[in-house]
């Protein structure tokens, strides 16, 4: 007879096993702490966890258009940088750009260069066009104002400029912070893997103010996993 699980379809895992292994996910322990702390085999944790996190991605990317004063910038994550390769393009780094709404909402986007047309792709569908946008200088920015987004504001960091009153991106360069801090803990992150554990950070600083746990259970409350996201 199986298990009954309203939380995961079809689950070798009890209702009450699975919700004590929600709660530790959204605490953000590893898996292997979670593991021991539940009795539960890491290889069965590990695999929970990345069903969770498909569905916190899946959730994300569901996000609809950013309005109001966003900021938009990109970071670099992985290896160290090799030796004669700086700033923008540093060779091995996974490209991330991210749109962050002032005071709310995050959203990243795994690119695969920097330039205007890449990063105005992601713009054009992921921001309002009344929105007012704040960047840095990069070039890369040129020409959103002919895209029909006539608020945009930049700082020049080029030039030792990084606010001018409103005008800043502290926002978007604070949660690269979080970010990175955050993925620390996984001791490097595959490039196979490295979209759900983005996708995880984003989930979590999106629902900083709120109850993390209480937010999944009603997520897999109305969809259960094993049904498509």
């Amino acid at each position: 007879m199986p298990i009954k699980n309203k939380y995961q379809k079809f689950s070798k895992i009890t209702e009450s096993k699975f919700r004590q292994i929600l709660r530790l996910f959204a605490l953000d322990l590893t898996a292997s702490d979670t593991a021991r702390l539940t009795g539960i085999s890491t290889r069965s944790v590990n695999n929970l966890f990345l069903k969770l996190r498909c569905r916190m991605a899946a959730e994300c990317e569901r996000q609809t258009p950013f309005a109001g004063v966003v900021e938009l910038d990109e970071s670099y994550f992985g290896a160290k940088r090799i030796r004669g390769k700086r700033g923008r393009g540093a060779g091995g780094k996974t490209i991330v750009f991210g749109i962050l709404k002032r005071d709310d909402k995050v959203y990243t986007e795994i690119v695969p260069d920097t330039s205007k047309a890449t990063l105005q792709q992601v713009i054009r569908g992921r921001v309002a066009v009344e929105s007012v946008i704040n960047t840095d200088g990069w070039r890369g920015y040129h020409g959103l104002v002919d895209m029909g987004y006539e608020k945009h504001f930049r700082v020049h960091h080029g030039a030792d400029e990084f606010a001018r009153g409103a005008q800043h991106i502290n926002g978007i360069e604070s949660f690269w912070g979080y970010a990175k801090n955050r993925l620390v803990k996984f001791n490097g992150v595959s490039k196979q893997t490295f979209y759900l554990h983005l996708k995880e950070t984003e989930f979590h600083f999106n629902h900083r103010h709120d109850d993390l746990y209480k937010v999944l259970l009603k997520i897999l409350r109305n969809r259960p996993l094993g049904l498509s996201p």
